[in-house]
């Protein structure tokens, strides 16, 4: 099953990543790409989007789905920081 976005939820999100990290950092046009996910089953059901964030620096050169990979920690208050942003947005409203 391909995973496709709702528009007005990918809006949404991208609204409340850039009240997080700017405007710039922002890449609302990305190109659309052929991995595998679940939550294309998910977004069958309910409107949803599905966000990639950006976690590595120029020292992370692990792969994803490796063994050897290691999760860069420092980017997680910016994924808390873009829950909340998106939360605040929906409950306003």
């Amino acid at each position: 099953t391909a995973l496709i976005n709702h528009e007005e939820q990918t809006k949404r999100a991208i609204k409340a990543a850039e009240a997080v990290v700017g405007e710039a950092n922002v890449d609302g046009n990305r190109v659309p790409c052929m991995g595998g996910e679940d939550f294309a089953l998910m977004l069958l059901e309910r409107p949803g989007a599905f966000i990639f964030m950006g976690i590595s620096d120029e020292t992370m050169t692990r792969q994803l789905h490796s063994p050897t990979y290691d999760f860069n920690d420092e980017a997680i208050p910016l994924g808390v920081a873009y829950w909340i942003s998106l939360v605040q947005q929906e409950l306003n409203n």
